[in-house]
């Protein structure tokens, strides 16, 4: 087996979700994953933990959501609830063959489908979780990669020194966490403000996410002022939205816009009323994603960009006493911010043209 396999199943098992003896262990996976299958099958094995495996091909998952009716149903299954209830850690692993699988699936339909299983997300949250990405066909098509090239770019994201990461992330954390507002401004196209007082930054160095490689903190609510151009693609639904413009007035979308389906985006915009907010403020820091992949796991952690997140603000970044946005979706979209850029904490510049104050090459 290729020795890359091997550690990336190792820092999931020992760093991701620290799998502990008598854990049980859910496991989501695909045909494209079955070398890192075995590899974590046998670690929770040494470990003394049980794994149970979960797989939901996409096709299948697509001629259920095209056959059925959201209004058929009033509750996620009882048998889904009771399992994801006795799990205590849940590994997720991406693979794709068609990343474009669900592109058929109206979505209208999509996001009544995210508010049914709702339940289910906060359920998970609450466990011991990872999602990581195994380098498959259908990921690497979109990366415009060969498949070697592409495992490459995978494995050298993810399989790498997660303390030097988490200690150089460190950095920023303590100057979300003493800051009350940031000011993005990328171009003429992005001027926004938002207040971060009283919340949690977070450093994410592979712990929810494999690559980690971001500091992320949620803005309050209503603070949200301004405009913002998300001039790099996302894929959301099995569709590509191009060139998202948001205008927030008091925290709220009040305008919005897409070059490419435009469809999609007021869908998501339509699923509820914290889907009009921001749950996330993210700043990419890994620095060995250095390209674009149409990839959101390692698209966010680019050194260079920021993403905002629409919708769900996560639990840990907000403290008991605060209101925390609450919605069935949480999308995130990418900034680019390595021309004519910078953020400013308080008004201080803490990134200018995506490098950061404590690097080398800092122009203030």
């Amino acid at each position: 087996m290729d020795p890359r396999v091997r550690e990336h199943a190792r820092i999931i098992v020992e760093h991701s979700v620290d799998v502990q003896p008598g854990d049980e262990v859910l496991i989501r996976g695909g045909r494209h994953t079955e070398d890192l299958l075995i590899a974590l099958h046998e670690l929770i094995g040494e470990k003394g933990a049980f794994p149970i495996m979960f797989d939901q091909p996409a096709r299948a998952n697509r001629a259920f959501m095209r056959a059925m009716d959201p209004d058929d149903y009033d509750e996620i299954p009882d048998t889904l609830e009771a399992m994801i209830d006795n799990v205590d850690v849940s590994i997720g692993i991406r693979a794709s063959e068609n990343t474009h699988e669900t592109s058929d699936i109206d979505p209208e339909k999509n996001t009544a489908f995210a508010q049914l299983m709702e339940p289910i997300q906060s359920k998970m949250m609450e466990k011991r979780w990872v999602g990581t990405q195994f380098p498959a066909p259908g990921n690497a098509q979109d990366a415009e990669m060969s498949t070697e090239a592409y495992e490459e770019f995978v494995w050298g994201a993810i399989n790498k020194d997660w303390d030097e990461q988490r200690e150089f992330q460190a950095n920023l954390v303590d100057v979300l966490d003493d800051g009350s507002e940031v000011h993005l401004v990328s171009g003429d196209t992005t001027d926004v403000t938002m207040s971060v007082e009283g919340m949690v930054a977070e450093n994410d160095y592979a712990e929810k996410n494999l690559p980690g490689g971001e500091v992320y903190i949620a803005p309050v609510p209503d603070s949200v002022e301004g405009e913002v151009l998300f001039d790099m693609p996302l894929m959301t639904q099995g569709r590509e939205v191009q060139d998202v413009y948001l205008r927030f007035e008091e925290g709220e979308v009040v305008e919005h816009s897409a070059e490419k389906n435009e469809d999609v985006l007021s869908a998501v915009l339509s699923t509820d009323e914290g889907a009009k907010r921001l749950g996330e403020l993210g700043i990419g820091m890994n620095r060995d994603i250095d390209r674009f992949t149409y990839n959101m796991l390692f698209d966010e952690k680019m050194g260079d960009t920021v993403h905002m997140a629409l919708g769900r603000a996560y639990e840990w970044t907000v403290p008991d006493d605060m209101e925390r946005n609450q919605s069935a979706i949480h999308m995130d979209m990418i900034v680019d911010m390595s021309e004519d850029s910078f953020i400013e904490v308080d008004g201080e510049v803490v990134q200018r043209d995506g490098t950061f104050r404590f690097e080398d090459g800092f122009d203030g």
